[in-house]
C-alpha cells in the first residue's frame, strides 16, 4: 500500500509540473549600481519588470558583455562586429510599447536602444536584401523581420528596459523591439543579424505553424494552404 501511495503522488507531481505556464514572472533588481527602474513614461505608467511575463526556448542565456560581439553579414557591403560598447555608442533612442504574447498577455514598457536602421547603415546593406534574419545564442535561426517594416518602424535594439539595464532573462545585450508583432518576433539574445534576400525564411516558431507576418490584429496561426 505504501509503494502504491508513493506512485500516485510522483504521478501527481509530475503532472503539476506539465501543466505549469511556459511563461512566467521573476523577482527583480537593477544589476548595474545606480539604475532606477522607471514606473512612467510620457505620462503613462510601465508595468515593473518583476510583473512582466517572460518566455524563452532553453531557459535564459548568459552572454559576457566583454566578450560579446554582435557579427552583421550577409548581403552587406561591410560585415560588421560590434561590441557591447559599440551598441551603446549610437543614438540611443526610446519608445513606450506594448509587447504582447501571442498567449494572450502582454505588458507596457519604455525601450531604449540604437536603430537598427543606423547599424544596417554603417553596414551598407546592398540593394538586394530584403530580410533581416535574427541569430541568437538560443537558437541559431530564431526569426526575421522585413527591411521595408524595420525602416518603416524605426525598429530598436532594447538595451535598456523602463531605464535600466536588460537583465539576462530579457535577452541582455538586447531585445529586438519589434512594434506591432507578436512576442516570437522580439528576438533576445542576439548574437548575429544576417541581411537576406530569403523572403520565405521561417524561424523557430515560424516553423511551427506560427504566423510569419505575427501581426498582433492579424491570425496567429498560418493558414492551411
Amino acid at each position: 500500500m505504501t509503494g502504491r501511495i508513493y506512485l500516485l503522488i510522483v504521478i501527481l507531481l509530475s503532472a503539476a509540473v506539465l501543466l505549469l505556464p511556459a511563461c512566467q514572472s521573476t523577482p527583480f533588481s537593477p544589476t548595474v549600481p545606480g539604475e532606477v527602474e522607471a514606473g512612467e513614461y510620457q505620462g503613462v505608467k510601465l508595468t515593473p519588470i518583476a510583473n512582466q511575463l517572460n518566455n524563452a526556448l532553453k531557459g535564459t542565456q548568459h552572454i559576457d558583455q566583454e566578450t560579446y560581439r554582435l557579427t552583421v553579414n550577409g548581403l552587406v557591403n561591410k560585415p560588421l562586429s560590434l561590441s557591447y560598447a559599440d551598441l551603446r555608442a549610437y543614438p540611443q533612442i526610446s519608445k513606450l510599447m506594448d509587447l504582447n504574447c501571442v498567449e494572450g498577455w502582454k505588458f507596457t514598457a519604455k525601450w531604449t536602444g540604437p536603430e537598427l536602421n543606423a547599424i544596417f547603415k554603417d553596414a551598407g546593406v546592398k540593394p538586394e536584401a530584403t530580410v533581416a534574419i535574427f541569430h541568437t545564442a538560443e537558437d541559431l535561426d530564431y526569426t526575421s523581420l522585413d527591411l521595408i517594416y524595420i525602416r518603416d518602424r524605426n525598429i530598436i535594439a532594447g538595451m535598456k528596459l523602463n531605464d535600466v539595464t536588460l537583465p539576462p532573462d530579457r535577452g541582455f545585450p538586447f531585445q529586438v523591439v519589434a512594434e506591432s508583432k507578436y512576442g516570437y518576433k522580439w528576438a533576445k539574445w542576439v548574437t548575429r543579424i544576417e541581411l537576406s534576400s530569403f523572403t520565405n525564411f521561417k524561424g523557430y516558431w515560424e516553423e511551427a505553424g506560427y504566423n510569419n507576418n505575427a501581426d498582433i490584429n492579424g491570425p496567429a496561426f498560418e493558414s492551411p494552404q
